[in-house]
């Protein structure tokens, strides 16, 4: 019998026969371990615990200690949930679950009564029935006909639909526990108890496949952990997150808002806009020294650009696209590459141009779905700190290089400190060689490492013309969320046909380089807010300070500090002489994250000082006017993030 060499994350070989199982493994190594493992990985893949090794290789086994463990229970949960269900409505049709259960876990499902939060508690009642039974998940091998009959048999509609769309050849996994049976990918928990605490956090409706003109079903959605402690934990995170919303501290604080007339496209109020021009400025005074130049090509381009670009054959169900009355078709923009690759050729270039850096700020319309939109977050209007850098070949990694240091530069001055970098490979559909986006990969993971970070990877998860370098970036409540993208263009230059008088006085097809670091101006945004809670570092602040006269007979004096000397400064200054106490203004101030409040009252008026309250730190200093504005300009100047 073929013998496995498996080696503990310590070191430690272990010998033993192909056909072992890893909850065998996990026994070999001891009881205590078997008993608490919830999963498995072989080489860093997962394995179901209950599934035969023939690999050798570095193995883990996995527990509610190790943060992959929680991903495990919500897989599970996401069974269990659906069972609860099903036992309470046996005529539901179960469809699919969730993909990435990172957070959260949810299951499609078409119920005969619809739902609401007060029907949580009673499935909840019906969940802990299952756990309390710790029932052991069971994992079986079946054809594609055999799945087929075993929900035929069942009455699940929907289920042998699924089942249709995979190969005949196909070996399908089933996972059961009790009663409950399901298609699943797997990998599971051992048994029901291990899943320690489950809560329902919202339905929605959901139409089956996306597609709005199949029939709505009912999106369950929860979070579990292994106990009920760090449940707790979760959900005073989630009360947090709530508080944090940006689509709530934007109402808050006056700064965007939406109407149905025109989904997806937010209106900027004058605050709003404040940052959205500041977060402009302060690119484009980067753009200055790292030599980019602003562009600003149409809004309306024929569909032959796209289909030149090869974004009308990928791209196309997200474009919006009408025909004029000339019967030519023509597609609102959605993203600035395919105009720059015509300004690029719209004249004769040399090597002595590049690199050329063209960047631009203009509005991109995209079609996303209704369903999808979410705020500030999920829009269908939106500008980027977009631009593209054409270079020769063999100056590629200089220029990816520069862009990697510009990054940091950004990042540093906007306090981002939690950053992973990941390469995103080839995806299923790409354009280009093969050969030439695996040299690609390569450079990119090279470049990343050589800038001083960790590479991962991000298998298939490119862009469908080049591979590209993503920024993930951790908030102040633990999410992730991607921001900047480096990205090489495999095909668009040789698509629009760009070329440049090499050194040798040749013509040479320049590399192209798609880069954002910010990303969408609205999307980064509501991430920014939602990480400093509205408390907008000051030289981001739409309101930088606001001045409160003590009195009535003070306001003058209040006025001309505002009108005479903060605002001809450069300083975003209001007053706010309303007839309210100076307590409650002091609070309101508070509320709108203003980050200085400065008072005005006799002592101030003779002595020609303000007294300055500073956000988030108790009492105030008295500082001559002068000093004060020397002060919050080197902040200013130098992107101070308190």
């Amino acid at each position: 019998m073929t013998e496995l060499r498996l080696e503990l994350p310590d070191g430690t070989q272990l010998h033993v026969p192909a056909g072992t199982t890893p909850l065998e493994v996990a026994e070999r190594i001891g009881p205590r371990l078997a008993q608490a493992a919830l999963g498995f990985q072989l080489n860093g893949t997962w394995v179901d615990l209950r599934a035969p090794l023939h690999e050798s290789g570095g193995v883990r086994v996995i527990t509610a200690r190790d943060p992959e463990g929680g991903e495990l229970i919500r897989h599970s949960a996401e069974h269990l949930m659906a069972d609860a269900v099903k036992r309470l409505w046996p005529e539901t049709q179960i469809d699919v679950g969730r993909t990435d259960h990172s957070e959260k876990f949810q299951y499609d499902l078409d119920i005969p009564e619809r739902i609401n939060l007060d029907h949580f508690e009673k499935i909840q009642a019906e969940i802990k029935k299952i756990t309390d039974a710790d029932l052991p998940f069971e994992r079986e091998v079946v054809t594609k006909a055999e799945a087929k009959k075993l929900f035929a048999s069942m009455g699940q509609t929907l289920k042998v639909s699924r089942i249709d769309d995979l190969p005949d050849d196909v070996e399908i996994t089933l996972y059961r526990h009790g009663d409950f049976v399901d298609v699943c990918r797997g990998p599971h928990v051992q048994r029901t108890g291990q899943v320690g605490a489950i809560q329902l956090t919202e339905v929605a409706g959901s139409y089956w496949r996306s597609d709005e003109k199949n029939p709505m079903l009912q999106r369950i959605y929860g979070v579990a952990f292994a106990s009920k402690k760090e449940l707790n934990a979760y959900l005073e995170r989630l009360e947090e997150a709530r508080k944090r919303d940006h689509r709530k501290l934007g109402a808050e604080l006056g700064l965007f808002q939406f109407h149905e007339w025109s989904p997806g496209s937010p209106f900027y109020l004058p605050k709003g806009l404040q940052i959205f021009n500041a977060l402009a400025d302060y690119m484009r005074g980067l753009y200055t020294r790292y030599g980019y130049e602003e562009v600003m090509c149409p809004q309306l381009f024929s569909a032959e650009l796209y289909k030149t670009s090869g974004h009308y054959d990928m791209f196309k169900d997200d474009m919006y696209l009408f025909k004029d009355a000339d019967d030519e078709e023509f597609g609102i923009k959605p993203m600035n590459c395919p105009g720059h690759c015509l300004l690029f050729r719209s004249t004769k270039r040399s090597y002595r141009e590049l690199p050329l850096r063209l960047a631009e700020f203009s509005r991109l319309h995209r079609n996303e779905r209704s369903g999808t939109l979410h705020g500030m977050s999920r829009v269908r209007a939106m500008s980027q700190d977009d631009a593209h850098c054409f270079c020769e070949a063999d100056r590629l990694d200089e220029e990816v290089d520069r862009i990697l240091a510009m990054t940091a530069e950004v990042y540093r001055d906007l306090g981002l400190t939690d950053v992973r970098v990941q390469v995103a490979t080839r995806p299923a559909k790409f354009i280009g060689a093969t050969e030439a986006w695996e040299r690609a990969e390569k450079m990119l993971q090279v470049a990343v490492e050589r800038a001083g970070f960790d590479c991962g990877i991000a298998p298939g998860e490119g862009a469908f013309y080049g591979p590209k370098i993503e920024f993930h970036f951790e908030d102040g409540l633990g999410r992730s969320w991607q921001l900047s993208t480096v990205q090489i263009d495999m095909a668009m230059p040789g698509r629009f046909e760009l070329a440049y008088i090499g050194r040798d006085g040749e013509e040479h097809e320049p590399a192209m380089i798609h880069r954002a670091i910010l990303g969408s101006l609205e999307r980064f945004i509501a991430i920014y807010l939602e990480h400093t809670a509205g408390a907008l570092p000051v030289w981001l602040a739409p309101v930088q300070v606001v001045v409160l006269p003590i009195s009535d007979r003070h306001a003058e004096a209040a006025a001309k500090v505002v009108k005479e000397v903060l605002q001809p400064a450069g300083i975003r200054a209001e007053l706010d002489a309303r007839n309210e106490t100076l307590s409650y203004r002091v609070r309101s101030a508070e509320t709108q994250k203003i980050p200085f409040v400065l008072a005005i009252g006799d002592r101030e008026v003779t002595e020609g000082t303000v007294a300055v309250r500073e956000r988030g730190r108790k009492g105030q200093n008295s500082y001559p006017v002068e000093d004060f504005i020397k002060q919050l300009g080197e902040a200013i100047r130098t992107r101070g993030i308190s």
